[in-house]
């Protein structure tokens, strides 16, 4: 069987160097369309359940909002976290930022993804998304073209978003660079 781009190349007969850069280019369309979990290699079920399964552990005595976060490193690991709120209100912790500063502290800075799940009843009727606050922290350490932010209602439930979607002419380290 005939290459069908090889077969259009011979009928029009475009040069070898015009094939080639056909190929390429239709080799890295292919490639951005399988997915950033295949490329990750990574479950996106399985997180989704522990950014739900987090949300157990959150510590929201005054709002009731039960919110949990899993973090995915670029090396694999996953770190979860929790809201902690606070009767001040002003010291409160999100689960996002929970989950950054454990990561942090453990001497990760490459981070892939992370997925949020959030609400006042025990499984989440919509989408959470994260705070100004937790946005811009995630702009500390993340490329916003790369970072994945994965919204969770249930396992099956998950819409993706890049940070830079969700946090446009975000401020960073970059800025300062100026």
């Amino acid at each position: 069987m005939v290459n069908p781009f090889l077969n259009i190349c011979m009928k029009l007969r475009i040069s070898l160097l015009s094939l080639i850069v056909v190929v390429l280019y239709n080799l890295k369309l292919y490639k951005s369309l399988k997915g950033f979990a295949v490329k990750m290699n990574f479950d996106i079920k399985a997180l989704a359940r522990k950014a739900l399964d987090a949300r157990n552990k959150s510590y929201s005595p005054y709002s009731h909002f039960r919110v949990g976060a899993a973090l995915l490193c670029k090396d694999g690991k996953i770190y979860i976290g929790a809201n902690i709120e606070n009767a001040a209100y002003a010291p409160t912790n999100c689960a996002e930022r929970t989950a950054f500063f454990s990561a942090v502290m453990d001497g990760q800075s490459d981070f892939a993804a992370i997925f949020i799940s959030g609400g006042a009843a025990d499984m989440p009727d919509e989408f959470c998304p994260p705070c100004g606050v937790c946005r811009q922290v995630m702009r500390e350490f993340c490329n916003p073209e790369e970072f994945r932010i994965f919204l969770v209602k249930s396992e099956q439930e998950v819409a993706e978003y890049r940070l830079c979607e969700l946090l446009p002419m975000g401020f960073g380290p970059d800025n300062l660079e100026r």
